[in-house]
C-alpha cells in the first residue's frame, strides 16, 4: 500500500512518543530528537534533502524543499511545529507520551497540536516517492521548534536569520483550520484566514512598602488589583474584520438563520443563533484583555512596594490604537505597562484560488463539507512567516471522528487525554495529498 494515508497513524504515534515539552522560553526538551526523526523520514523514505538548523543547542528545526513539476510557479510553504505544551500524567487514561494507538485513536500530548499534521505531511511526501508523483509547484517544508512559547528559537529565528530558505514562497499553510466543526446537522470545516494580534503586557504598580498591620493608602497590591478589575471588566465594542463578517454570513446562510451585523446587539444575537458554530466567532468580534499572572510580596505581614501582573491582550487588525487608548483610561496614573511580546494580526484573502483549492480538496473527501473562513482567537507561527509578506492560511486537514462518540477536536488541544482519530488522520492525509499535488 503506497497511498498518502498509509502509515500516518504510526508516524503520528512515533512523533507523540518523543517528548518535546516546551515549558518556557529556553526550557524545552526533545526537539532535536523529533527533528532527527523527521529528517530521517524525509531522507530515507521521501528522497528529500532536509537541513537541520539550531539557534541554540538542541532547539532544532527542519527545513526542506520539494521540487515541483512547474518551476515557474511560486512555492508553497507548509509549516508546522514539533514542540508541545507540558502534560501532567495525573488524570490521563494513558501516559501522555506513550503515543498509544487504541480504540481508533492516537493518544498523547501533541496528537492534535500539532504532530497529527506533521505526520500527515510526512506520510504524503514519502508516498510520492513510492508513487512516482510530484507536486505541481515547489514546496518548502518547515518543521519548527518553539511555537508554544512564541517562536524565538523557531519560526521567528528562521525568518530573521534564514529568510533565504523561504524565497519564492507565495502562500503558506499551517495549523488552525481544515478540521470538522459540526453544528446542527451541518459539517463545517473552518479554514483560518486571519488571526488576532498578540500583545502580552506587564503591569507594574508601585507604592509605599511597610508593615502589614498598619494602615497604608499607598499599597501597590491594592492599586494593581483595582486596575486589573477594571481591565477584566472592560468590554470593547464589536468590530467585524472581513474574515469574521464572512464567517458569520456564510455560517448563518448554511444554517438558515438570519444574520444581523449592523450593531453590537445584532452581532451578539447572530452568534447566539448559530449555536455551536457561533463559538468560533464569539471570541474574535472584539479585542480582549485577560489578566493571567500576579506577583507581589514575599511575607504576609509585609506590604510590598511593587506589584506586577501579566495581561494577555489580543488585538484586531488595525486596532492597536484602540487598545492602548483603553489601557491609559483603565490603568490610571499609578500603574504603568510595558510590552513583553507583540505579534501582528494575520490576514489572508478568502476570495483566493488558495482558499478555493482547499475547499475543493475537502469536498472531494466529504461532499457535505461546508468550508468557511474564520479568524483564530490565538496565535500561531503564521505571525512570523506573514512578516515575509507570505499570505498564511490555517489548513491542517483532519476528518470527522467515528459517528456518535462525542469527540470534539477543538477541545483536545492542551487538554488531558489529547487524542486524534485514526480515521480522521487518514482523511486529512488524503485531503492534503490532493491539495498539495494540484494547488
Amino acid at each position: 500500500m503506497t497511498g498518502p494515508a498509509h502509515g500516518v497513524a504510526e508516524l503520528c504515534s512515533a512523533l507523540v512518543a518523543i517528548d518535546t515539552t516546551n515549558r518556557a522560553r529556553g526550557d524545552a526538551v526533545g526537539e532535536r530528537e523529533a527533528a532527527e526523526f523527521v529528517a530521517g523520514v524525509l531522507t530515507d523514505e521521501a528522497g528529500v534533502e532536509p537541513v537541520l538548523l539550531e539557534p541554540a543547542p538542541r532547539r532544532t528545526s527542519v527545513v526542506a524543499r520539494v521540487p515541483g513539476r512547474d518551476p515557474g510557479l511560486g512555492a508553497l510553504l507548509v509549516q508546522g511545529h514539533l514542540d508541545v505544551v507540558p502534560a501532567d500524567p495525573d488524570g490521563w487514561t494513558v501516559p501522555p507520551f506513550s503515543g498509544a494507538v487504541r480504540d481508533g485513536y492516537v493518544w498523547g500530548r501533541g496528537a492534535v497540536d500539532m504532530k497529527d499534521a506533521c505526520a500527515s505531511v510526512l506520510a504524503v511526501v514519502r508516498s510520492w516517492a513510492a508513487r512516482g508523483v510530484r507536486p505541481r509547484r515547489d514546496l518548502v517544508l518547515a518543521f519548527v521548534a518553539d511555537e508554544e512559547t512564541g517562536g524565538a528559537y523557531g519560526a521567528e529565528w528562521l525568518v530573521a536569520q534564514h529568510r533565504e530558505l523561504f524565497d519564492g514562497c507565495v502562500a503558506a499553510i499551517g495549523e488552525g483550520g481544515g478540521f470538522p466543526h459540526p453544528a446542527d446537522g451541518v459539517r463545517f470545516y473552518p479554514v483560518g484566514t486571519a488571526e488576532r494580534g498578540t500583545l502580552h503586557l506587564r503591569l507594574t504598580a508601585t507604592g509605599r512598602g511597610g508593615h502589614g498591620s498598619r494602615p497604608n493608602r499607598d499599597n501597590a497590591v491594592v492599586t494593581l488589583v483595582e486596575a486589573l478589575a477594571r481591565v477584566a471588566a472592560h468590554r470593547f465594542p464589536v468590530r467585524l474584520t472581513p474574515t469574521v463578517r464572512e464567517y458569520l454570513l456564510r455560517t448563518a446562510e448554511a444554517l438558515g438563520v438570519p444574520a444581523e451585523l449592523d450593531s453590537d446587539a445584532g452581532v451578539e444575537a447572530t452568534i447566539a443563533r448559530l449555536g455551536h458554530a457561533g463559538r468560533l466567532a464569539a471570541g474574535v468580534v472584539r479585542p480582549t484583555m485577560t489578566p493571567t499572572v500576579l506577583a507581589a510580596g514575599s511575607a504576609v505581614n509585609v506590604i510590598p512596594p511593587v506589584a506586577e501582573a501579566m495581561v494577555d491582550t489580543r488585538v484586531l487588525p488595525g486596532g492597536m490604537a484602540e487598545v492602548t487608548a483603553a489601557l491609559a483610561d483603565l490603568l490610571g496614573p499609578r500603574v504603568r505597562y510595558e510590552v513583553v511580546a507583540q505579534g501582528d494580526p494575520v490576514q489572508a484573502p478568502f476570495d483566493s484560488p488558495w482558499f478555493t483549492a482547499m475547499a475543493e480538496s475537502l469536498r472531494a473527501e466529504d461532499p457535505h463539507a461546508v468550508v468557511v473562513p474564520y479568524c483564530l482567537g490565538g496565535g500561531t507561527d503564521a505571525k512570523a512567516f506573514s512578516a515575509l509578506g507570505i499570505p498564511c492560511y490555517g489548513f491542517a486537514p483532519l476528518g470527522p471522528a467515528p459517528d456518535g462518540d462525542g469527540y470534539d477536536h477543538r477541545a483536545m488541544a492542551h487538554a488531558v487525554d489529547e487524542r486524534v482519530p485514526v480515521s480522521g488522520l487518514e482523511f486529512g492525509a488524503r485531503v492534503l495529498d490532493r491539495f498539495l499535488l494540484q494547488a
